[in-house]
């Protein structure tokens, strides 16, 4: 299903606020993390967002994500007095790890020849599940 104009608007301005509520607060209390928010969905009827966080170094993601997810309301709150002006109610917030580039980087060092060849080695693929 398509996203309306409205749905990118509002998870557009989301994410602009969120990058800045998030950074502040990294910058109080975590020297050298660096968060991002890489993608906000909204739903169809504005209620619910899915925020998806970008955190450096990859070694704090689990910990930075279980602290925001554990201060979701204050977060909430913030946001929705910043938005106040655009946004009549505050989605909820559901907040993830986006791994996209996890990902791309898999990709990239198998087309580099630094992961292990499957073909040689084919141990090291998962085993398909009988259906």
């Amino acid at each position: 299903m398509m996203e309306t104009n409205r749905q990118k608007k509002i998870a557009g301005v989301l994410q602009k606020d969120l990058a800045e509520v998030l950074q502040h607060a990294a910058q109080d209390g975590m020297k050298g993390v660096i968060i991002s928010v890489t993608k906000v969905n909204v739903t169809s009827d504005l209620s619910q967002a899915k925020v998806y966080l970008s955190v450096f170094p990859q070694l704090k993601r689990e910990i930075i994500l279980k602290g925001v997810q554990e201060n979701t309301s204050t977060i909430r709150y913030e946001m929705a007095r910043r938005t106040r002006d655009q946004l009549r109610r505050m989605p909820e917030l559901a907040f993830y790890i986006d791994d996209s580039l996890d990902y791309i980087e898999n990709i990239d060092n198998a087309l580099r020849g630094k992961n292990e060849n499957p073909i040689t080695n084919p141990d090291i693929l998962d085993k398909r599940q009988k259906r």
